[in-house]
C-alpha cells in the first residue's frame, strides 16, 4: 500500500514543505509572503486529517502510512517552527522543546518497537491534542498580522504555541512513563 491515496497526500504534505519555506525567499512584501506562507501551511495541514479519513474510508490503511503520517507531521512542524524561530516569531526555548520531544519520542517508540513494546507508546488523545494545538499555532504565528482586522494573529499564536510546549512536555511525560516498566522488564 506504498501508493494508496491516502499515502499519495501524506508524501504530498512531505513534498510541500519545501513550498512553505521557499516563499520567505521570493521578493515579496513581508505581507504577501506571510499570507502565501499560511495559506499554504494550512492547505497542507489538512491533508493529515484527509488522508487519514479516506484511509480508513477507502479500506486503505497500512503499516507504512501509519509510519509516514506522523513523519510527515513532524517535519511539516519542524521546518515551521525553524522559519518561525529565523523569524524573530518563536524564541528558541519553545524550538527547541517542540522539536527535542519529537526526537526523543521518534527515538523511544523505535527502541519499544525493538524490544516487542510498542503497544506501550502508541499514539494517545494527549499526543493527538498536541499536535493540533501546533498545526493552530503555527499559521497564526506564520500569518503574522490582524486577521478580519480584529484579531492578532501573533498574540494568540504565542499563547497557543506556549499551551503547545505544555502538551508537548505532558506528552513526552506520558510515553515516558508508559515505556519505563517495558524497559524495566525487558531489562531483566
Amino acid at each position: 500500500m506504498f501508493l494508496t491515496l491516502p499515502t499519495l497526500l501524506t508524501w504530498a504534505r512531505i513534498v510541500a514543505i519545501p513550498l512553505i519555506v521557499g516563499v520567505f525567499y521570493l521578493d515579496l512584501a513581508p505581507a504577501h509572503q506571510n499570507l502565501f506562507a499560511t495559506a499554504l501551511f494550512i492547505v497542507v495541514a489538512l491533508t493529515d486529517w484527509l488522508d487519514g479519513y479516506l484511509a480508513r474510508k477507502l479500506n486503505q490503511t497500512s503499516s507504512f502510512g501509519a509510519f509516514l503520517d506522523p513523519v510527515a507531521d513532524k517535519f511539516l512542524v519542524c521546518s515551521a517552527l525553524l522559519i518561525l524561530l529565523e523569524l524573530g516569531r518563536v524564541n528558541a526555548f519553545v524550538a527547541l522543546v517542540i522539536v527535542g520531544r519529537e526526537i526523543a519520542i521518534s527515538a523511544l517508540r523505535e527502541w519499544m518497537a525493538q524490544i516487542g513494546a510498542s503497544r506501550s507508546v502508541a499514539v494517545h488523545m494527549v499526543g493527538k491534542l498536541k499536535t493540533t494545538v501546533q498545526m493552530v499555532a503555527i499559521p497564526f504565528l506564520l500569518y503574522d498580522g490582524r486577521l478580519f482586522g480584529l484579531i492578532p494573529t501573533r498574540l494568540w499564536g504565542t499563547w497557543l504555541i506556549y499551551a503547545a510546549v505544555v502538551l508537548t512536555i505532558w506528552s513526552m511525560v506520558y510515553y515516558l512513563q508508559k515505556a519505563v516498566p517495558e524497559i524495566r522488564a525487558k531489562a531483566r
